[in-house]
């Protein structure tokens, strides 16, 4: 089936292009852009639906679990994160930075192993929360449409908001509203990997002890918090030196190096995103249960 992420994507890029045409000021541009991108994937969703479920009520039930089941990407993070993992088991270090490139932002031609093995662990950990918690927790909020909406903001911020000169400013919005849509599941995050520590044979104190610690140790205002408890709960330190688009970034140091970023560091980083993601699943299913009872939210 085609990705709603795809069709998102491409309309991103038809938009960005003639916004650019269009547009002197690229900031207001960028709002519009926003905009556009969200209100049609809300929109078209939440038409879609509602027209299902007057014609044909089941369809629209399980159109609606399909919509809301490509919003999460525990398995498609697990099944790209292992695709490196493997290439460095078979010693295969050109293949491990080419798979690695498709699910980082920094560059990976000159990375060597450890430093491989820590990028893996970064995304796993972040994606955790901006791919998984984040929108399970905007689908008990609203539905399929809010998590979609999210979805697209989500998606705008992957591709528009960097802080290059291409993107300064015409990702200004898309990556502001990213930021304060993941404030809260960030820090749910957070403290979803601490409880789950000991249930993947990790550190609990130490997920707790590091996300107080070394949460703000990052430029993104919300990353740094699930990073934070996966690197206290793995005993591993993340962080410091990256280039990306050949310019070097320093970022400061997340955890402590108490164990060694491996193969086991990055197996028990995907049995924290699992046990998490059954944990967040838990607490929405009560919070939706609470809320609306038996009723199940199309639109």
């Amino acid at each position: 089936m085609p990705h709603p992420v795809v069709a998102i994507g491409h309309m991103i890029n038809v938009l960005d292009q003639r916004l650019r045409l269009n547009w002197l000021n690229e900031r207001l541009a960028g709002i519009l852009l926003l905009l556009a991108v969200v209100i049609c994937t809300a929109g078209a969703t939440w038409i879609f639906l509602k027209i299902l479920s007057v014609l044909m009520p089941l369809a629209a039930w399980i159109a609606a679990i399909i919509i809301s089941s490509t919003c999460l990407a525990a398995r498609s993070l697990h099944k790209e994160s292992s695709r490196v993992a493997s290439a460095l088991r078979a010693g295969d270090l050109p293949a491990a930075r080419h798979h690695l490139s498709y699910i980082v932002g920094r560059d990976t031609d000159q990375l060597d192993e450890p430093a491989i093995w820590r990028a893996v662990v970064e995304t796993v950990a972040e994606n955790t929360s901006d791919g998984i918690i984040a929108p399970l927790f905007w689908l008990t909020v609203g539905g399929p449409v809010t998590a979609m909406a999210y979805k697209a903001v989500s998606t705008l911020d992957s591709m528009v908001g960097y802080r290059n000169q291409r993107y300064l400013q015409l990702g200004w919005a898309s990556a502001r509203m990213d930021d304060l849509l993941n404030y809260i599941p960030a820090r749910i995050s957070a403290l979803l990997i601490i409880v789950a520590a000991p249930l993947a044979g990790c550190s609990m104190s130490g997920a707790a002890r590091i996300t107080l610690r070394d949460r703000l140790n990052h430029p993104s205002p919300n990353s740094g918090y699930p990073e934070a408890a996966a690197a206290g709960a793995l005993g591993v330190r993340l962080g410091g030196a990256a280039s990306y688009s050949g310019v070097s970034s320093w970022k400061e140091y997340i955890g402590e190096q108490q164990n060694p970023l491996d193969g086991d560091a990055y197996h028990r980083m995907i049995k924290l995103m699992y046990i998490s993601t059954v944990l967040m699943a838990a607490v929405c299913i009560a919070s939706a249960f609470c809320l609306r009872g038996f009723r199940v939210q199309f639109v």
